[in-house]
């Protein structure tokens, strides 16, 4: 049951054509972020990468630019406001233009019973996964409205299915969802699509700590038909379908992408 994943990687794949537009990747550093915005870079798009570390994004844009892409770098937090508007202005700066948002930046902190969640940190979790999606929406909007575009918003699993000891995580996922509905319907006259996908679990570093465990994985496994879990390409891959034209008539979705997960 307990299957390897499909080994193929980007260039043995054909992608939706996405050359000659630019895309920003939130969360970009690492795990399935670094993995999307590669995926774009392997469709042709141009990408601006921000995150919080610097060291890890310039790894990133050299990756891409081995591809043949033009990157940018924005160091900063979506947590932060003014980090938000200073990567949006880059790209203005740079291209005049965004024609895809991912909005993957998020975090998980914490896997404690709701009881034991402290304000700070069910605040924090809300300020980044959600707060930070509305924010990286609202600052594209002028550089996106007159080209049109795609946004494309990482939910999870846990945005409708639910698990113990993941409250504020679940919560901030279910209004990215409930937030991606919302603008698709607002914004579509302006030619803008949002969507969003919704992840099982993927081992990255965000889900190293929890996927270690013994007891964790096997229930983790257990609740996904598939049984296994899934790789960064696995989620890359539909959001380059929802980032280009191939999905040019998807709009308000959240797509599973999750193996099957089951309530129970």
């Amino acid at each position: 049951m307990h299957e390897r994943s499909p080994a193929a990687t980007l260039d043995q794949l054909a992608l939706p054509s996405l050359t000659g537009k630019v895309a920003w990747v939130t969360g970009a550093s690492r795990g399935i972020g670094r993995v999307i915005a590669l995926a774009l870079g392997a469709a042709g798009a141009d990408v601006l990468l921000s995150a919080r570390d610097g060291d890890r994004l310039a790894g990133v844009a050299g990756e891409l630019r081995a591809l043949g892409r033009e990157v940018e770098l924005a160091t900063g937090s979506v947590e932060d406001a003014d980090d938000v508007r200073r990567a949006a202005d880059h790209a203005g700066e740079r291209w005049g233009r965004v024609d895809v948002l991912v909005n993957n930046a998020g975090i998980c902190p914490d896997f404690k019973p709701a009881e034991h969640v402290a304000e700070h940190d069910w605040s924090t979790v809300l300020d980044v996964n959600l707060h930070g999606t509305l924010r990286c929406c609202q600052a594209v909007l002028p550089l996106m409205e007159p080209v049109g575009g795609s946004i494309v918003n990482v939910s999870s699993v846990h945005g409708s299915r639910t698990h113990e000891r993941l409250a504020a995580y679940a919560a901030s996922k279910a209004g990215v969802e409930r937030l991606t509905q919302t603008l698709a319907i607002e914004w579509a006259r302006r030619g803008i699509r949002v969507n969003a996908v919704a992840p099982g679990y993927v081992e990255t570093d965000l889900t190293a700590g929890l996927l270690s465990h013994p007891h964790w994985r096997e229930r983790m496994l257990a609740r996904t038909p598939l049984g296994r879990f899934a790789t960064a390409t696995e989620i890359a891959l539909p959001v380059v379908f929802l980032a280009s034209g191939a999905s040019s008539y998807v709009t308000g979705t959240t797509l599973q992408v999750d193996g099957g997960w089951t309530a129970q």
